[in-house]
């Protein structure tokens, strides 16, 4: 097991609103490594502790089932830990209760990963890919069939989170809906009742998307002026 640096919840990253404003789904990325502490961060984030006592994470869940993994998919060099020292290439496993990465698969799992999404070639390009996985019948034996969909919901809410973290910290994410399941599966080692559902590669942008409070403010006056409400 790897211990993550601690998460932070207090920082001066660019607030919820700017996240917001700024999130788009970026498929260039610069030939640039992540720090094992963003990569910590943005796992926070998409499915980390929030409250202790009880045992609840960072998105909302149906019943408090929490029915999804996260996988960490990686390359050579492609996630620095300091000190010239890079994460080993593969799929990780994010405990997190622990805040830990556990080693599942080693080797050139990366490359599967992209045949599997239909080698699209953002997915190679990335620094790292997080694949939302999920264990179906932890919902589905409270809330029958119907828990399929608050599964898939939840990953939903994942993903955003993913998407907002990364955006805070200056970096680019892109969800991957279109991949094989099956091919998926077996490339980073999931267990026979674990399903992957979604999943999001992340880099360093090439080009970071900005959008001004006045060019906002002055696109819906136009789009009032046209509704006749100014």
């Amino acid at each position: 097991m790897i211990p993550l640096p601690l998460p932070r919840i207090r920082s001066d990253v660019l607030s919820v609103e700017q996240a917001l404003a700024y999130r788009r789904s970026h498929r260039r990325f610069r030939d640039e490594p992540l720090s094992i502490s963003d990569v910590s961060q943005i796992l926070w984030a998409a499915y980390g502790l929030s409250l202790p006592v009880k045992g609840f994470l960072t998105c909302p869940s149906a019943g408090a089932t929490y029915p999804l993994e996260l996988y960490l998919v990686v390359g050579t060099e492609d996630v620095e830990l300091g000190d010239g020292e890079f994460l080993e290439p593969g799929a990780y496993r994010y405990l997190p209760h622990s805040h830990v990465l556990t080693y599942v698969k080693p080797g050139h799992v990366k490359e599967e990963v992209y045949r599997a999404c239909l080698s699209q070639k953002w997915v190679l390009n990335a620094r790292a890919s997080i694949v939302i996985a999920a264990n179906y019948e932890r919902t589905t034996r409270y809330y029958g069939e119907r828990g399929v969909r608050y599964v898939i919901l939840e990953a939903g809410h994942c993903a955003q989170n993913i998407y907002l973290e990364a955006t805070a910290l200056g970096l680019g994410a892109v969800a991957i809906g279109a991949f094989y399941d099956d091919e998926l599966a077996e490339a980073i080692g999931l267990r026979e009742e674990v399903k992957p559902v979604y999943m999001v590669s992340i880099g360093v942008p090439l080009r970071r998307y900005f959008i001004s409070e006045e060019s906002l403010h002055e696109h819906i006056k136009i789009n009032r002026r046209r509704k006749g409400l100014l």
